[in-house]
């Protein structure tokens, strides 16, 4: 088609804007996700430079965090819980993409990880694999790996009702994904760890113990994890418990380790209460201009040095799902739509039209500080030789996004330098549930009017 480059630009007799291509960078963010894969890799493998590895975790799967080879549950979790929001509500968008499959693939790798780290005869749940100081000792492949990879676990004397309840939520949005696909075995096994695993969160009450990523309060996993085993079995208390979880103080940000916002936004859906909207248009009025957050001279909503358009794309699917709720429409998807363009090259940075999604365009991050992508191909050697180079990844970390620019727009592609080039699997989740969303906009001949202030022209 005549769209289908990466980055297609309409050229006239003056400079036009580029026309972003929102169904290559969600087919590339799937691929970021599968280079994360951890264990027994399948034959359909699409990453041609990674390989079985960590076989004697004991828990097999699921995904690295982000440069490093450690499986931290809560980001996981929090991470798969947006990606099965995304295919739920937008599943026409990946149709349409062309990426309903391979989305259904991906996704799968962590839920299976989830069943197998849930053990309902011991009551016992893996929430991490591997320790933070061992593991950042290593610079290399994960193929290559020999440290010891200690497990933690949660258990009655020691709860972890944030991770659990988080997982929950993933696993019975999974439930109805899968169902949906008519895959009713796999699905009825996701609803049954799902259900289990609930009640041990909530019959033993606590946050879990950790060195990273810790989290503010376990309400808010509980109250994804209610409200999706409601939609999952149409039991009413499930969406009363998540009433009860709900809070209504103000939250700063949709992360990994805080759900209250997806919660607020989910029993919205669910009930049109005001008060639910409420704590959604509230959010919205400090994250949108003349707010208390800062925004970038080219208008990225800059909350934090440590992944800033992490956080700006998980705001946009939130808007884009709020307003396809019947919340605030035309100002949140304008502004949701606005921030993933700023993403995908409508900056100054280097030129102009640089992507800062990993092989998305001409211009991206070429150091992206990851292990497995700095390292040559085999035999050759993987250290700290590579870690400090200057020179390109030799493999292409393809679809993964970066932590992002500083508040003046300003952004150093180094790979030690991993403020800037940190990459991160919550990093991307909301992004590609945002590019899903635009694309189901797209073919409903919604997609709003745009006005990004450095938008990628050709002359």
């Amino acid at each position: 088609m005549w769209w289908a480059g990466c980055l297609v630009c309409l050229t006239l007799f003056w400079p036009v804007e580029c026309v972003k291509n929102y169904s290559s960078a969600l087919g590339k963010s799937i691929l970021f996700y599968n280079a994360q894969r951890s264990g027994q890799l399948p034959g359909n493998n699409p990453i041609s430079w990674r390989s079985h590895s960590a076989l004697d975790d004991c828990v097999l799967g699921g995904w690295y965090d982000g440069s490093d080879h450690l499986k931290f549950g809560l980001p996981m979790a929090a991470a798969t819980h947006l990606l099965l929001w995304s295919v739920y509500k937008y599943k026409d968008a990946y149709i349409s993409a062309g990426q309903l499959t391979q989305m259904y693939d991906m996704v799968k790798w962590p839920l299976d990880y989830f069943t197998r780290a849930w053990n309902s005869s011991k009551q016992e749940f893996i929430y991490q694999v591997a320790d933070e100081d061992i593991d950042r000792a290593y610079w290399g492949r994960p193929e290559d790996m020999t440290m010891y990879r200690p497990c933690k676990a949660a258990n009655a004397s020691h709860p972890g009702s944030d991770v659990a309840g988080a997982t929950v939520a993933a696993l019975a949005a999974g439930y109805l994904v899968f169902h949906d696909k008519g895959d009713v075995a796999y699905s009825n096994q996701l609803l049954s760890k799902a259900k289990t695993l609930y009640k041990f969160a909530t019959d033993y009450r606590g946050a879990y113990q950790t060195n990273s990523y810790p989290s503010v309060s376990y309400l808010d996993e509980l109250c994804v994890a209610a409200v999706w085993l409601y939609r999952a079995t149409g039991t009413a208390q499930y969406l009363t418990d998540a009433n009860s979880f709900a809070s209504n103080d103000f939250d700063w940000a949709l992360t990994s380790d805080n759900q209250e916002l997806s919660c607020q936004q989910l029993l919205y859906e669910e009930t049109k209460s005001f008060s639910h909207r409420q704590a959604i248009t509230n959010y919205f009025k400090a994250w949108f201009p003349g707010g208390s957050m800062q925004y970038t001279p080219c208008g990225l909503v800059w909350a934090m040095k440590w992944g800033p358009l992490g956080l700006a794309a998980n705001s946009a699917f939130l808007a884009l799902l709020a307003a396809d709720a019947g919340i605030e429409v035309d100002s949140y998807r304008k502004w949701a739509v606005e921030q993933i363009n700023y993403i995908l090259g409508d900056n100054h940075h280097n030129g102009g039209c640089y992507s800062f999604e990993v092989g998305y365009g001409d211009r991206y991050p070429l150091q992206p500080h990851h292990r497995g992508a700095s390292c040559p191909n085999k035999p050759a050697p993987c250290g700290q030789n590579e870690a400090g180079s200057a020179e390109p990844n030799p493999q292409v970390l393809t679809g993964a996004i970066v932590g992002g620019p500083d508040e003046y727009d300003q952004y150093v592609d180094s790979r030690p330098d991993w403020i800037y080039n940190r990459v991160e699997i919550d990093y991307n989740s909301g992004f590609q549930g945002a590019l899903a969303a635009i694309i189901h906009l797209q073919s409903l001949h919604l997609f709003p009017t745009t006005n990004n202030k450095c938008p990628c022209l050709s002359e």
